[in-house]
């Protein structure tokens, strides 16, 4: 384990990362303009997006990849509904639903640091996985939508039991939501991504590798370092939102999300990389796509909690900490 943080943590990509926390901490006027920053983030999702979709291309989808899929399924609709019920009773409903949609959601950034870590230490895995990202992320906007709805509908019957189920969801159109969640553009760009992938296979694998592949890393690393001054900026401005409680639930709830995918992974006899990639999917947040769609699904919700929950406590340990302490569980049970 010990090792394993180290190599993470002098990783240049990590490390870039930490420099960007650093900087946005002492203030620095250093900064990513938000177009160039936005496209960093469309093209990580292109590449691995064509990467996923031409490794599984090459291999298809044979049944250890079907029971990755399930398995990302079963965890997609695991992860929502336990945290929702740990969460109920310490804090406001609304924040209770949101929160456990961004935590049933998944990081794509943090999924793409995984699989270059896993690269790094010589450990293959699926290309099955980006498709297993991919289904992912709607299943926990969907759980959103539901537990909001619940809970107005509660809230209703309290107010005036007769016009409860009338208005069991005030003011909100599921089919708009649902209508968002599949054609954000993010998500969809990685789906296309895929898909084109998978279409032109190996030959689509050679053209593209120079922008794919070859510049990969170090477009990761500018990322990571304007993550890096966005998490000390949100953590800056959202102090006062922050419970012991939440910032417990924000480091604590990673690792569990991610014991639980390991015990499927290992009941599934998924392979040692594709169980990494499957508890470091369990095991990240949504702060991109999810808080996007919950600001509207749950207005009630407070964003500077569910937001800073995942982009300033969980996605810097999972990055940090979080991959190689996941590595070295797997590396307990698997050979």
């Amino acid at each position: 384990m010990e090792l394993n943080l180290l190599r993470n943590l002098i990783d240049p990509i990590i490390l870039f990362f930490v420099f960007g926390v650093f900087a946005g901490a002492i203030r620095s006027n250093l900064e990513i303009p938000p177009a160039i920053a936005k496209f960093f983030s469309l093209y990580l999702l292109i590449a691995i997006g064509l990467k996923g979709g031409a490794a599984l291309a090459e291999t298809g989808l044979s049944q250890t990849g079907a029971l990755a899929l399930l398995a990302a399924l079963i965890m997609a609709a695991l992860v929502p509904a336990y945290s929702f019920l740990i969460l109920r009773g310490r804090i406001k409903l609304y924040d209770a639903a949101a929160i456990a949609a961004t935590y049933g959601s998944i990081s794509a950034v943090t999924f793409i640091t995984a699989q270059q870590f896993l690269s790094r230490n010589e450990v293959d895995f699926g290309g099955h996985m980006t498709v297993a990202m991919v289904l992912m992320e709607s299943p926990a906007i969907i759980m959103a939508v539901l537990l909001a709805s619940m809970v107005r509908a509660q809230e209703a019957r309290q107010t005036s039991p007769a016009a409860g189920a009338a208005q069991a969801v005030p003011g909100l159109s599921l089919k708009k939501v649902l209508h968002e969640a599949f054609t954000d553009g993010a998500h969809l760009l990685l789906i296309g991504s895929l898909l084109i992938g998978f279409v032109t296979g190996e030959d689509g694998k050679k053209i593209m590798e120079p922008f794919a592949v070859d510049i990969f890393k170090g477009m990761l690393a500018f990322f990571l370092l304007e993550m890096g001054l966005l998490v000390a900026r949100q953590l800056r401005e959202s102090r006062a939102d922050l419970s012991l409680f939440i910032m417990g639930f924000a480091l604590a709830m990673p690792v569990v999300n991610a014991t639980v995918a390991m015990g499927l992974a290992w009941l599934f006899g998924l392979p040692k990389g594709d169980a990494l990639l499957l508890m470091v999917l369990a095991a990240s947040a949504s702060y991109i796509v999810v808080p996007a769609i919950v600001r509207y699904a749950i207005p009630e919700a407070r964003a500077g909690i569910y937001f800073t929950m995942s982009l300033g406590f969980t996605f810097p340990f999972n990055i940090v900490v979080g991959i190689p302490l996941y590595f070295a569980m797997v590396g307990l049970i698997w050979n």
